[in-house]
């Protein structure tokens, strides 16, 4: 069993301790990108392995040193990342197909700062924002993977500050 935290658009702000727990204690952190510095960068990968794609607001040292987008493999699933995928949650069908593209079982995705998980014969997952979330809770995802099965829940790290 392989426990995987995914996390996106942290953006330099102050983690909350309760993610600090969540991504010392994960198999795995994938973050789909806008660390925003390479600080940032450096501190999320002292907790943990990761795997990271740069996002739209990343310097440009993390533009150099990251993907755009990538694939890669935990136990029998193939996962794919990307930042930009979509610009709403309304419509995943972009996704799906970039997915199959890729050929992978997962696809991450980040940017839109709005969490969501939809299953159909791949699981898409936006992780949201754990530090500014857009009219949502702060949120990450933990990934389950065993063997040829993943399963998914958004984890809410509080409100938001259109919440208070």
């Amino acid at each position: 069993m392989t426990r995987i935290i995914a996390i996106s658009d942290t953006h330099d702000h102050e983690l909350p301790d309760h993610l600090i727990r969540l991504l010392r204690n994960a198999d795995l952190i994938v973050h789909a990108g806008d660390f925003t510095s390479a600080a940032c960068y450096e501190y999320l990968g002292s907790l943990g392995e990761m795997v990271a794609v740069h996002g739209n607001s990343d310097c440009a040292e993390l533009r150099m040193l990251l993907p755009e987008r990538v694939v890669f493999t935990v136990e029998d699933i193939t996962i794919g990342m990307v930042h930009e995928g979509q610009l709403s949650t309304g419509d995943t069908s972009g996704l799906w197909y970039l997915a199959k593209e890729l050929g992978v079982d997962v696809m991450v995705v980040g940017h839109i700062h709005t969490p969501f998980i939809e299953q159909s014969d791949v699981l898409i997952a936006c992780p949201g924002s754990p530090t500014a979330p857009r009219l949502a809770d702060k949120t990450v995802i933990e990934l389950v993977i065993e063997g040829s099965r993943v399963h998914g829940q958004i984890i809410s790290l509080g409100a938001g500050a259109c919440f208070l």
